[in-house]
C-alpha cells in the first residue's frame, strides 16, 4: 500500500521552518523599534512608502500596495490613512475607472523614507550579524545570505 509524502511535514523541515519564523520575528522586532525610534514610522509605513518610492509614478493602487506589503485592503486602507495624517503618501482617484483608488507618495514621504532608508539596512545587518552567531540560527542566516 502506498504511502502518502504530503500528510504531515517532515521533522527537518518543521525544524527548519521554526528556525526561519525565529530569526523572521527577531528582525521585525529590532527593525520595528529602531524605525519608530528614530523615525517616527512603523515597519508597515517603512515599506509602504519603499514600494511607493520605488513604482513608476509614486503611485500604487491601493490593493497592489497591500498585496506588496501583505495587507488586507482594510489594513491597507487603515495604514495609508496614517500616511495621509502624517503628510507622507494621499489618495487619488484613478482618473480612467472612479473606483481605482490610489496611494501616492508626497515628498515629505520621500524624505522620510530616504532617512529611513540607511537605519533599515544598518538594523538589518546588524540584526543578521546578531543571529549568524548563534549557534542555532547562525546556519540559516547563512544560507540566506548565500548567494
Amino acid at each position: 500500500m502506498a504511502t502518502s509524502t504530503r500528510a504531515l511535514p517532515r521533522t527537518s523541515d518543521h525544524a527548519a521552518w521554526s528556525r526561519v519564523l525565529a530569526l523572521h520575528a527577531y528582525v521585525e522586532r529590532e527593525l520595528g523599534a529602531a524605525l519608530q525610534r528614530r523615525h517616527a514610522i512603523g515597519l508597515s509605513e517603512f515599506r509602504s512608502l519603499e514600494h511607493l518610492h520605488g513604482s513608476e509614478n509614486s503611485e500604487l493602487r491601493m490593493q497592489d500596495l497591500a498585496e506588496k506589503v501583505g495587507l488586507n485592503q482594510s489594513s491597507v486602507t487603515r495604514l495609508v490613512g496614517r500616511l495621509e495624517t502624517a503628510g507622507f503618501a494621499y489618495k487619488d482617484l484613478c482618473p480612467s475607472d472612479r473606483r481605482g483608488v490610489y496611494a501616492v507618495i508626497t515628498d515629505e514621504g520621500r524624505r522620510r523614507y530616504e532617512a529611513a532608508r540607511a537605519t533599515y539596512a544598518e538594523v538589518l545587518s546588524s540584526a543578521l550579524n546578531t543571529l549568524a552567531a548563534d549557534p542555532e540560527l547562525g546556519p540559516t542566516v547563512h544560507s540566506l545570505r548565500t548567494p
